[in-house]
This record gives structure tokens, sequence and C-alpha cells, in this order.
């Protein structure tokens, strides 16, 4: 990632603007003045307790508890329902966050096993975690699938893999690090998707735009017997009061902001489609976000970016290796940045690359 050079562009494709942190501390501080806002202890305080528990509130889950990082909160979470069941086999797909980006942290610590569930270009269903004859503990379903450009399931899909769950005693954990983007799609409530899910986290920066940290969520003595797990692992933070402000204050306008954003990305997805050399991923939008595929390889697509960078101030993304030798996928989260490019800019963008 050549920092520096994404910092000196005026506009970047991806992402929700960033405020500096003057900006955003300063946000803080008056909003911490209009609401009387005191330190939480070590996860004690009023202004915490009741955000976590507006959160459960709205996924339909007893209890909320912040953890510092998602790494931290969904590993505990699925070794502790292996411990609670004797069983150390956890489902789950191979794109995982826990199997793709945390370096094998579940495997080198003998916390638990991995099943891979399903192909690895398409969301998993019931009928795969039904291919596994295995006893399992607990399956993983990340809601929607980052790594595959942010696909859902139908939502009777979604309801399938919940059934088998439940009829073999599976504790179903969502991975709910995007989840917030999930309810435009389904023109469903939160609560609604996540009912038949044992557990849930979900971030308090992505899409939310917080400073970090997340939520683990699910009934009360569950969340008790995390908390105290939490502290076996070093993650009893004395005050939880600058992420919990950063997320609470914006919360409900992030959220109420998603359905724009999933308007947004269906006219980025029509404008796409009017040029044959691109390609999107999914085919069509199922939350604010896309794998954007480029008819040219990872060094060229490099090449561009960094040129485009240069010449005209605009940060493409991060272009990633794609199968084909000849294509590179660029990920777009289509949050309020991208909300504020015209589509006259981004055809301007489209043509340049494809001259090139």
């Amino acid at each position: 990632m050549k920092k520096d050079l994404r910092e000196l562009c005026h506009t970047i494709l991806s992402g929700n603007h960033e405020a500096t942190p003057a900006e955003q501390f300063a946000a803080m501080a008056q909003w911490c003045e209009k609401h009387n806002v005191k330190h939480d202890h070590y996860g004690d305080g009023e202004l915490i307790e009741a955000f976590q528990q507006q959160v459960a509130d709205l996924l339909g889950f007893e209890a909320g508890l912040f953890v510092i990082s998602g790494t931290m909160t969904q590993a505990t979470v699925l070794d502790l329902v292996c411990q609670q069941k004797r069983n150390k086999t956890v489902a789950m797909h191979e794109s995982s966050h826990i199997y793709r980006f945390e370096r094998q942290g579940y495997q080198l610590q003998n916390r638990f096993h991995i099943l891979p569930l399903g192909d690895m270009f398409r969301p998993w269903k019931a009928a795969d975690l039904d291919a596994w004859p295995d006893e399992i503990s607990a399956a993983l379903y990340e809601l929607p699938m980052r790594e595959l450009g942010g696909q859902l399931l139908s939502w009777d899909e979604l309801n399938e893999v919940k059934a088998e769950c439940e009829h073999r005693d599976i504790h179903l954990h969502m991975d709910g690090a995007r989840l917030w983007e999930c309810a435009a799609y389904y023109q469903k409530s939160y609560q609604e998707i996540a009912q038949g899910f044992k557990t849930a986290y979900v971030s308090l920066y992505k899409g939310v735009n917080g400073l970090g940290g997340s939520l683990l969520l699910g009934d009360r003595r569950f969340i008790e017997l995390a908390s105290m797990w939490m502290k076996r692992q070093g993650g009893n933070v004395y005050h939880r009061t600058p992420y919990v402000v950063s997320a609470a204050m914006q919360f409900e306008q992030r959220l109420a902001n998603m359905p724009a954003l999933f308007a947004r990305t269906e006219q980025i997805y029509q404008l796409i489609n009017t040029y044959p050399q691109l390609a999107v991923n999914p085919s069509k939008p199922q939350s604010n976000m896309l794998h954007l595929i480029l008819p040219f390889g990872y060094e060229k697509a490099l090449e561009l970016r960094d040129k485009l960078a240069e010449e005209q101030g605009i940060w493409l993304g991060h272009p990633q290796i794609a199968q084909h030798p000849n294509q590179s996928v660029v990920e777009w989260y289509v949050g309020d940045r991208l909300q504020s490019v015209a589509d006259e800019q981004l055809r301007a963008i489209f043509d340049w690359l494809l001259s090139q």
C-alpha cells in the first residue's frame, strides 16, 4: 500500500470519509459534553451499558459486550462453544476472516478445528453443511461475505441454513462485521436477520466509522462467560469510552443512510454494465460493496492505480490478484465517498483506465 500517495489524493473511491484526529476528537468532545458522558471503568458505565443493550435489542439478543477486536471476539466465542460441547469441530467458509486473515491463531492456540464449507466462489448453503456427516459444534456465517464481493444468500436459503443448524444442534454464529449493510437488500429488520443465530459479532468501525472495537451479542449467561474470558486474554481495557462514543454518536445516522448507499450501489452497477470490458461480482448488488473486475493483470492494475493517483489525484483502491492472469480485482465499499462522486466522474475514470 502506498499510503503517502493515497493521502495526497483528493478523491478516494471506496469507503466513508475519515475525519482527521483533531476533527474527530473535537466532535466526540462536543457530543460528550452535550450528553454529559462519564468514563466507564473496565466496562462499567452508563453510556457503554446503554449502548451494548441498544445494539442487543436491535438484533433481538438478551445482552451485548464490548470487545476490543473482532479477532478476539469470534475465536473466543467458537472456543467456548467447543468447550461446552466437548467437541472442537467448527464449520465455516474458507474465505472467513478466522480462516484467512488471523495468522492461523485458532490452530496454533489449539482452540478448534475447521471444516471448510461449500465452494470458494459462492456463499455456502444448508446442503454444504449437510455434506459433512461429522458432529459439528458451531458454524460461522459471514453476512455479507466480503471476499466474495459482498454476496448474500437469498432469504429462503438463509432460513434453510438456520433450520439445518437448529436441527443438528449446531451453534450458529454470525460474523456480522458488515451486518449493517444487509438490511437494504433483504428488506428485513436486523432482528429478523439475526433470528436463529445463537451469537453475533458486529463491528463498531466498519460501516459505523467508530475508532475501533466490536460488540458480541448473545444470551446473558453466555455473555457473562465470554466477558470473563475476554479479561483472561487481556481484553479488559480500562476506558472503553473513546471507542463507544465514536460509534454511538453516529450509529443511528449511519444505519439510516444504508438504504441510500445501497441505492447508490445499484446506480453504479448500471453504469458499469455499460462497459463490456468491465465486470462486477456479484453480478447484481446484494450489499453496498462490490468487486470491480478489471481487464488487465495485477501488476498493470498497480501501475495504473498509482498513475491515476499521481496525475489526477484519484485513488482507485487496492488491486488484488484474480483467478485469471489477465484480470485483477478492486474492492469498493460504497460509502459516502462514492455517494458524492458523480456518474460523469466515474465514467471519466473508467474511460481513462480502459484507454491505457
